[in-house]
């Protein structure tokens, strides 16, 4: 019952879609640090070039076309979090079925070995009798 040993993780992300991939790297990269850093940046950004004098003001304060922008930034990101739940419920469920299927070869494989074992333990009591009745 030899069977190649094989990565779970690798062959899933083979046969993942390509907007299944998509998805993962926006869900990473909305989720870093990074992203955290750059998005505190850009408002900084925006509201220093909406309120310096020097500058011409496309959405002076109180900043009505950063807080459309922002809500829809925060619509999109619930979309965005509610499509990555879905997708790690799945692959926590395909998970969960690799571990079932292999905790059931186990078992096969564990009770063949109790089978041999308590066969050779016959065997071997069966030498030991027949040893005593030779001497």
């Amino acid at each position: 019952m030899n069977t190649p040993l094989t990565n779970w993780h690798r062959t899933h992300k083979q046969s993942l879609s390509r907007g299944d991939r998509a998805a993962d790297k926006v869900r990473n990269g909305m989720g870093s640090w990074a992203f955290a850093f750059c998005f505190v940046g850009i408002l900084v950004a925006w509201a220093l070039l909406n309120t310096i004098d020097t500058f011409r003001h496309w959405d002076e304060f109180p900043f009505i076309l950063l807080n459309l922008f922002l809500s829809m930034l925060a619509a999109l990101q619930g979309s965005i979090l509610l499509i990555a739940a879905k997708r790690a419920d799945g692959i926590s469920a395909a998970m969960a079925q690799h571990d079932y299927d292999t905790n059931l070869e186990a078992k096969k494989e564990v009770e063949q070995l109790v089978e041999l074992n308590q066969k050779q333990i016959r065997l071997i009591e069966e030498l030991t009798r027949e040893l005593k009745t030779r001497r």
